[in-house]
């Protein structure tokens, strides 16, 4: 705009010094079409100028990183990987399909069942049992086994921790553990329980045991599950055979769940 003033006023300096008078038709006139000429394309510049788009901070970002389009691809990726881990866990899982181990009770011996107190009871049982894995292409680690021995719902023995161990295809393996009680406490009912299976000459004795186990696959190993085992011991017991220990030596079938 200064520089279209500044031209003007050279231009009027132009005409002033002129032969042709100012006040003329002519002067005038060519003055006029000097300054339109000069005038109008410098204010189509600055409407162009005007015109020129100005894009605010928000448009030039999508432009940009877009770091939330980022973080949903890294998730989707991920959860996608994870997907397909657990699937091929699943199917291999279904595959094998493995059984639950079994066990028996190979025997049990009991060497002390009385009371020292009106509801205080001490026992003392030895017990052997047999642990059978089935499956031909699964291994078993035993990390935790709690064995214990009860009698018309009550615990009669505190609980004996067995050692941890591993146990492969179709293998076998023999447990034994010693099961004490001394002043366990017991329901006032249990001494005529007691006196009335002796009475009818048989006692039944259920042994228990709870633990924790894993699955081996190959290099693969699974979680922690929890199973629970229950055998049951029939004993002969006469009156005449207090002071002997009461023994099972045939073979009983356990119950297992995991």
């Amino acid at each position: 705009m200064i520089a279209a003033f500044c031209c003007a006023c050279a231009l009027l300096s132009i005409i002033n010094t002129s032969p042709l008078h100012p006040t003329s038709s002519l002067g005038i006139l060519s003055f006029a079409s000097l300054a339109s000429s000069l005038v109008i394309p410098f204010s189509f510049d600055l409407l162009q100028m005007s015109q020129l788009p100005i894009k605010s901070p928000k448009h030039c970002a999508k432009h940009g990183l877009n770091v939330d389009k980022l973080y949903k691809r890294l998730f989707y990726a991920f959860s996608t990987f994870l997907i397909s881990v657990l699937s091929v866990v699943f199917l291999v899982w279904l595959i094998l399909r493995p059984s639950k181990p079994e066990f028996h009770l190979k025997e049990a011996d009991i060497y002390q069942l009385n009371l020292s107190g009106p509801h205080l009871l001490n026992t003392s049982i030895q017990i052997t049992l047999v642990s059978k894995n089935p499956n031909q292409k699964v291994g078993v680690y035993y990390d935790q086994l709690q064995v214990y021995a009860s009698y018309k719902g009550q615990q009669i023995t505190l609980d004996t921790s067995l050692p941890p161990f591993y146990q492969g295809h179709e293998d076998r393996n023999l447990l034994t553990a010693s099961l004490v009680g001394i002043g366990l406490p017991v329901a006032p009912s249990f001494g005529y329980e007691v006196g009335r299976d002796q009475t009818t000459g048989k006692l039944i004795l259920s042994l228990k045991v709870n633990g924790r186990l894993r699955w081996k696959v190959g290099t693969w190993v699974s979680g922690r599950y929890r199973f629970n085992v229950e055998c049951v011991a029939i004993m002969a017991f006469e009156p005449n055979a207090v002071s002997s220990p009461l023994s099972s030596k045939q073979g009983t079938q356990c119950s297992t769940s995991v």
